[in-house]
């Protein structure tokens, strides 16, 4: 059975999660928020605002987030859009000198199971 369950949505300071982006709409429900359940496997909960280098590194890293996928309704992310990205992959670009900047009032804190909180701090808008 999937697990929707959708508890403690708050963000890394312990606060009410902020909404990250309704346009695109984003988040692993597609609610703006980056919330999370058992059923997020990618752990999709830090709202990073995209770049150009950004976009171009994950895509380089086989995570193509700027091709439009209409079949999926997905009209690619361009620079200035904020995603709900996984936890991993920014920690990935961030390993890498590629991390986009967050906004960690919309940064769900289960992102803190993957990513040093000092290392997010570092790159708020």
């Amino acid at each position: 059975m999937a697990d929707t369950t959708r508890t403690n949505q708050t963000n890394v300071y312990g606060e009410a999660l902020d909404s990250c982006c309704t346009s695109p709409m984003t988040g692993f429900f597609r609610t703006g928020c980056c919330e999370t359940s058992g059923d997020d496997v990618g752990v999709h909960t830090v709202c990073a605002i995209m770049t150009t280098e950004f976009l171009a590194f994950s895509k380089s890293a086989g995570n193509d987030l700027s091709t439009p996928m209409p079949q999926y309704g997905f009209d690619g992310l361009k620079s200035g859009d904020q995603w709900c990205l996984c936890a991993s992959r920014w920690q990935e670009a961030f390993e890498a000198g590629h991390a986009p900047r967050v906004n960690l009032r919309a940064t769900h804190v289960r992102t803190l199971e993957f990513v040093d909180l000092a290392d997010l701090e570092k790159f708020a808008i």
